[in-house]
């Protein structure tokens, strides 16, 4: 048995999906709703399989990157014309050769939070406490909402 926790976020962010035969492959957005599930086989000398804090400042950086942004492949012709502005290109993400699908987004942030959660990596909040999530937790999947009935997720 296992104890398991949720946090989500939520973004509001765009993408263009450059293979796709229909609407998608023009620039759209969505009201995201990003959920990781993260799992113990032990709670912590708080009673917990971890704070919830330390899940939040794990993961602020890369939902935050995703806010007001755009994915898009790095092959979709449009990319070129947004390189011509340095101010919108701070907010493009680019996906080597793959169109940035739900599914991909959910790989994507499950990819990078479980590697912070085997370096141990430590985050200072802003009141000065150090969080870390425990090398021991368990990453069992990223949920991406794309809509309020449609969702991709990654993990175990």
């Amino acid at each position: 048995m296992v104890y398991r926790i949720c946090k989500a976020f939520e973004v509001e962010s765009g993408h263009m999906l450059s293979k796709h035969p229909g609407r998608c492959r023009f620039p759209h957005g969505h009201s995201r709703r990003i959920e990781v599930v993260i799992a113990s086989p032990k709670l912590d000398d708080n009673d917990m399989v971890c704070d919830f804090k330390a899940v939040r400042y794990a993961v602020q950086d890369l939902v935050d990157r995703f806010d007001h942004a755009m994915a898009l492949n790095s092959k979709d012709p449009f990319l070129a014309t947004l390189a011509d502005n340095p101010r919108l290109m701070d907010r493009v993400i680019t996906f080597e050769n793959t169109d940035p699908t739900t599914e991909v987004l959910a790989k994507h942030i499950y990819d990078a939070l479980a590697e912070t959660i085997r370096s141990g990596r430590e985050f200072r909040a802003p009141d000065g406490v150090t969080y870390r999530l425990p090398t021991h937790l368990t990453l069992e999947r990223v949920r991406v909402g794309e809509t309020s009935s449609s969702w991709a997720e990654y993990g175990r």
